[in-house]
């Protein structure tokens, strides 16, 4: 519930989606991906699948998709995870940001490490997360 100082504004009020992101990242960074914190992932993704949303960013979206697809790998679905990235991979190079690289990467380090390591979805998605990674353009020296 809003109070006097939500009125404020500023950089620490945030949209209940983007609260919604930052718990499940919170808790996916330690390795949970339990029934409740997937159902939490997935209303983060629905949140800010909106385009035309007033609190919707690409970034945010693509975030809450990588936190979606560990929660998934933790939990030992990989198809399910493979299809919560997918959005994010096909992302032009142009909207590949470090942010959103980094929650990539984490997925990929998560793939390495998991039970399904060796199969053919795990090692393929792990390879295009890689040229994911790798394929975003540099800036100019100077």
């Amino acid at each position: 519930m809003p109070d006097d100082l939500d009125q404020l504004g500023g950089l620490f009020v945030y949209a209940p989606e983007k609260q919604l992101y930052y718990e499940v990242e919170s808790r996916v960074l330690l390795g949970h991906g339990d029934a409740q914190l997937l159902a939490t992932a997935e209303d983060a993704v629905a949140g800010f699948s909106d385009h035309s949303a007033p609190n919707w960013a690409f970034g945010d979206l693509a975030g809450a998709q990588c936190d979606l697809a560990l929660v998934r790998l933790f939990a030992g679905d990989l198809d399910g995870a493979a299809d919560a990235i997918r959005p994010v991979l096909d992302l032009a190079p142009s909207h590949r940001n470090n942010r959103i690289v980094v929650s990539a990467l984490r997925v990929k380090h998560a793939l390495t490490r998991s039970r399904a390591q060796t199969a053919v979805v795990a090692r393929d998605l792990q390879e295009e997360i890689e040229s994911f990674s790798t394929g975003r353009p540099a800036l100019p020296r100077g």
